[in-house]
């Protein structure tokens, strides 16, 4: 039979295996046939006369000014974190009303599965894709793709926008709208924009949404992501083992 020792190292090894085969497909995007047909529309976007609103996140007082009505269903294929470790723009500038940028595809986009065939990933504020092969941009609409600023005061839909996770299914209704504070550390006031067309690329092209609500639609397979703790937690438990179990003396 084989040893104690020999058992733990094989459990060890098994651990590590899963968990990092789990961290390297946790964030796989699901197949188009999964996908819901509410995700082939473009968003919905339509007049408002909604007027400008104060609201207050973090001590801080910002004047919102919807500008449309706008209703969003995409598949988030990258996301960026507002209060992520790695930024420090967002704290710089006391934007505490800016949760999450989600970048989706929706359209032919996501009906096609085409995003398949490219990379992505976030920025600060900016959705990034390469594709792998010249012939994969064929398929490629840039229209199709929205990267998104989404704004709450509503601690409940903050906590909502952040369970969202790549891969999830998600809607998003409320306003494209402007946003303003006067709170930045550094005394110049503080304005961000958004873009109310689709067609639009660069710096100003992404759209800010105040939502009202936020509703995932379908999420993500956890599979990977269960397989990824799975595989840690076994890693760990194995560690502790080799460490308590009597020490012997190995020929």
């Amino acid at each position: 039979m084989p040893s104690i020792d020999r058992l733990l190292q094989c459990v060890m090894v098994a651990g590590l295996a899963l968990g990092l085969s789990g961290a390297w497909q946790k964030d796989a995007l699901p197949d188009a046939d999964v996908l819901r047909a509410e995700l082939d529309a473009w968003p919905d976007q339509s007049s408002t006369d909604r007027a400008p609103f104060q609201v207050g996140v973090g001590g801080v007082e910002y004047t919102v000014r919807p500008l449309h009505r706008y209703d969003l269903r995409g598949l988030v294929v990258t996301m960026h974190a507002a209060d992520s470790f790695t930024d420090w723009v967002h704290k710089a500038w006391n934007d505490h009303l800016n949760v999450v940028d989600l970048c989706v595809v929706y359209g032919s986009m996501a009906r096609t599965g085409v995003y398949h065939a490219f990379s992505w990933s976030s920025g600060n504020f900016t959705c990034n894709f390469q594709g792998r092969r010249n012939a994969d941009w064929s398929g490629f609409v840039n229209e199709e793709v929205s990267n998104n600023h989404v704004l709450t005061a509503s601690p409940t839909l903050a906590k909502r926008l952040r369970d969202v996770r790549i891969g999830d299914q998600v809607r998003l209704t409320g306003y494209l709208a402007e946003y303003s504070h006067t709170a930045t550390r550094s005394g110049h006031p503080f304005h961000r924009g958004t873009s109310t067309t689709r067609s639009d690329t660069g710096n100003q092209a992404c759209e800010t949404i105040y939502v009202e609500d936020v509703e995932i639609l379908r999420r993500a397979s956890q599979a990977w992501r269960v397989t990824m703790w799975g595989g840690f937690v076994l890693l760990l438990a194995g560690i502790v083992a080799w460490f308590c179990v009597p020490y012997r003396a190995r020929d």
